[in-house]
């Protein structure tokens, strides 16, 4: 009841409602259900969800004022919404004619307008609080006697005036970084400075600074840490490894992409006396290399995460760690952090051990190496991977029936010519190999956070866990529609929506909806996060889930393994306090937001380089969305979105129908529906924008 209450106030702000009235429009007459009704309302009231005059509730806070602060986020379609943090109020709509002169993602002030006849909350922008970016990336132009800086960010529609004086020996399009930015009012376009030159657009190194510039992502290591890393000694010594597991003379290998730098996990499996399988998850141990407070600490907590562009990697830690100390190279003795799990022929887990160990890896395996291997059934170490496979496929088996949902997904490859320019883009599917490996390394993750979250003695102690939250209903319930129309079904008040999820996904496999589908779903749903709360992972049906197994990538494992050392071996007080890792946590995961863009981005610029040749070529692809202003369309084979603008829609005039996910012609009644597929020809490509038009083919 309290989940309809709240998606009914949702989809009518601004209007006032009595208990009678809503009762009547939720079908909630019955005595003991307008008593239920009742109580839900008073608590969303105490929760400050609903504001209340006299017997009226009503969505949103009472506002002592008429100006709201909060974070501005741009749309595509150039008008804006301010966020509100710790509110339940409503986002606020702000006009593209109000937005002022803030930029996106700026702290701003806002005035709301009067009246409740208005769908949402709107406002204009008075103040602009606090800048996102104090400095932005952009090119260079010239017109007449004086020079603007376009920006690299497509929400920012204003240009950057520079006067001839502020260049710095910045030429016609040069990439730039733009600071000193003035911009007191809407009138006038902001006014900055050039304060440093990245290099000609279009290089391939110039392209990734400008990334890096653009998403914030820290590009080069400040002296002192890598002098730092520069220091650190190779030797393990023998008191190290004395009180460590030690596999060395185990059968260990690593299993990873044909292109991979640095390798930080590794497999092992042993068959037991008594006919079970001891199955080792090593993980490089980084936190033996990196301690706390280090340079290297805070530079990496700062990067948070490394960021794989397409041809370049800005890594988390220096090369020195990351590409050698720390990787799990064959034939050097390498120190890791182990889950070690004891299972049977069924995958039943009996026992299992997490502590630090040694290892000696004896081969490094491609994930096409290991593919041909399970196909075969030929090749070094058949044996044991045959059965990690089996192993793997049984866990997979039992962890979708529990609840998990997994989506099916091409990998975007390109092949890049010595200039970094693309020569090749394909799709690649996951296969077998890649799910053996990504199984045991959810058994790693899942093991270790369940060994701190629900542990066989004493309390729950601190800790950072990977979470998922569930779905938001109206977000489902819109979902639901968009497939009923594509003819799929998808019961979004199934009592398990996770299986549901599985059951569509399922269905879907192989047909040309399948990446659509599967984005939108996954567009549907809460993004994970970390978080000291635990509440479970609701896409992996997991209750206890944490990252573990990439310290070498990603802050958040690195914290984990310190937090595990200390709990295991009762180390000492744990320098991190509930309040510190929840900082944490949340830095990391803005982190990780902006690593993701910035490697789509990055994806995104790279089709458009390669489809830069391929003008007037035609290609299949599928509506991937609609806009009151046209039509995208992703191409099927190499997954690049373009636009059919309105005005190249010929024959008829087109009206865009939210409800029916649709444009539809006045005259013929022809529709152009979300998930149909076309064959389109390629008509224009702008690599400074990076977009691409398309029109239907002949």
């Amino acid at each position: 009841m309290k989940k309809k209450v709240i998606a009914f106030f949702k989809n009518n702000p601004g209007r006032d409602f009595k208990s009678k009235e809503i009762a009547k429009r939720l079908d909630f007459t019955a005595d003991h259900e307008y008593s239920a009704l009742k109580a839900v309302l008073h608590d969303l009231y105490e929760e400050k969800f609903l504001s209340k005059s006299g017997k009226r509730y009503r969505f949103g806070q009472v506002l002592n004022s008429n100006k709201v602060t909060g974070t501005l986020q741009v749309t595509n379609g150039g008008y804006g919404f301010v966020v509100l943090k710790n509110s339940r109020m409503p986002d606020v709509f702000i006009a593209p004619r109000n937005l002022g002169s803030a930029f996106n993602g700026d702290t701003v002030e806002a005035v709301l307008f009067s009246g409740k006849k208005k769908k949402n909350i709107e406002g204009q922008i008075v103040n602009v609080i606090k800048r996102k970016r104090e400095e932005l990336v952009g090119t260079i132009k010239k017109s007449k006697s004086f020079y603007i800086v376009e920006p690299d960010d497509r929400l920012i529609d204003r240009d950057i005036y520079v006067d001839k004086s502020n260049l710095k020996g910045a030429e016609e399009n040069d990439k730039v970084i733009v600071g000193e930015i003035e911009w007191d009012s809407s009138k006038t376009n902001p006014e900055g400075k050039v304060i440093e030159v990245i290099g000609k657009a279009g290089s391939p190194d110039t392209e990734v600074i400008s990334i890096a510039k653009e998403f914030n992502i820290i590009y080069n290591f400040p002296p002192k840490v890598i002098h730092e890393a520069n220091e650190i000694q190779a030797e393990i010594s023998p008191e190290e490894i004395k009180g460590r597991l030690d596999y060395r003379d185990k059968t260990v290998f690593t299993i990873d992409p044909d292109d991979a730098k640095d390798f930080d996990d590794a497999l092992s499996i042993e068959k037991k006396e008594d006919g079970n399988y001891s199955i080792g998850i090593h993980i490089a141990d980084v936190s033996h290399y990196v301690n706390e407070d280090s340079a290297i600490d805070k530079q990496a907590l700062k990067r948070g995460n490394s960021v794989y562009l397409v041809g370049k990697v800005i890594p988390m830690l220096p090369e020195k760690l990351s590409n050698d100390f720390c990787s799990l190279v064959p034939g050097k003795d390498r120190l890791t952090f182990s889950v070690v799990v004891e299972m049977t022929l069924r995958g039943r887990i009996v026992d299992y051990k997490i502590g630090k160990s040694v290892i000696n890896s004896k081969r490094r395996f491609t994930y096409d190496e290991v593919q041909k291997i399970l196909e075969d059934g030929e090749g070094e170490f058949k044996d044991d991977l045959l059965f990690l496979n089996k192993l793997a496929q049984t866990l997979r088996k039992k962890r979708l029936n529990e609840g998990s949902i997994e989506f099916y997904s091409s990998e975007i490859k390109f092949e890049l010519d010595e200039n970094g320019n693309p020569t090749r883009i394909y799709k690649k599917d996951i296969k077998e190999s890649n799910m053996l490996v990504e199984e045991f390394m959810l058994l790693a993750n899942r093991i270790t956070a369940k060994h701190i979250g629900a542990p066989a003695k004493g309390a729950v102690k601190p800790f950072i866990y990977r979470v998922h939250d569930l779905p938001d209903p109206e977000r489902i319930n819109e979902f639901a529609k968009f497939v009923k129309s594509l003819g799929y079904s998808f019961n979004p008040n199934g009592s398990s929506r996770s299986n549901q999820f599985q059951i569509l996904i399922e269905s879907v496999r192989a047909t040309e909806e399948e990446t659509l589908i599967n984005e939108l779903a996954i567009r549907s749903m809460a993004k994970a996060i970390y978080s000291v709360n635990n509440i479970g992972h609701y896409g992996l049906g997991f209750k206890y889930y944490t990252h573990f197994t990439s310290p070498i990538r990603r802050y958040a494992d690195l914290i984990v393994h310190r937090l595990l050392f200390k709990y295991l071996n009762s180390a000492g007080s744990v320098n991190y306090s509930l309040d510190k890792l929840d900082e944490i946590s949340e830095h990391v995961s803005d982190c990780e937001r902006s690593a993701v863009d910035a490697e789509r981005f990055s994806v995104k610029i790279k089709q458009a380089e390669y489809l830069k040749s391929h003008l007037g070529e035609e290609f299949d692809g599928i509506i991937s969305g609609l806009a009151h202003f046209g039509i995208f369309v992703k191409i099927n084979n190499i997954l690049a979105e373009g636009l059919i603008r309105l005005r190249d829609l010929e024959g008829d005039f087109y009206v865009y129908d939210e409800k029916k996910y649709a444009f539809t012609g006045r005259k013929s009644k022809k529709q152009f529906r979300l998930g149909d597929r076309l064959r389109v020809k390629l008509v224009r490509v702008d690599l400074e924008k990076v977009e691409l038009d398309f029109i239907i083919a002949e």
